[in-house]
């Protein structure tokens, strides 16, 4: 399987401006900019799209690990937070909350650590991960 997406920038660094496509067209000439990445301009930016890939593939991988498993998860919500410091992408913090009838709290942190290790996303980014899992009742 291959997906793709394509950047369009025009101008410079700060004054340029820019869009993004994906082959989905889920995005579709969405803007991205210097203040968009760096301040908080109107469109996206590349940390961002990393965290919705990151919290997209975790929790699809958590799901598939649950189910593997026996369980059938009620809900999974994962936010992820990359961080950008000084010009350098170095950690991807996910921070999970699962209602997941019939799991004990030591079988949910197993599985859901296994997720993080194994997930595509994970292992393509070079950086540190952190998992914050929390199971609600």
């Amino acid at each position: 399987m291959k997906r793709n997406a394509t950047a369009v920038w025009n101008g410079t660094i700060k004054e340029g401006k820019g869009h993004l496509t994906t082959q989905s067209t889920t995005l579709n000439q969405t803007q991205y900019s210097f203040n968009s990445r760096f301040a908080e301009g109107v469109g996206t930016n590349p940390e961002e799209l990393m965290a919705a890939a990151h919290a997209g593939c975790f929790t699809m991988k958590l799901s598939l690990d649950l189910t593997t498993a026996g369980f059938n998860p009620e809900s999974l919500q994962t936010v992820a937070t990359i961080t950008l410091d000084n010009g350098v992408i170095t950690r991807s913090d996910l921070v999970l909350e699962a209602k997941i009838p019939g799991i004990t709290e030591e079988q949910f942190q197993q599985i859901a650590a296994g997720a993080k290790a194994e997930c595509p996303v994970s292992k393509a980014y070079n950086l540190t991960i952190t998992l914050q899992a929390t199971l609600l009742a």
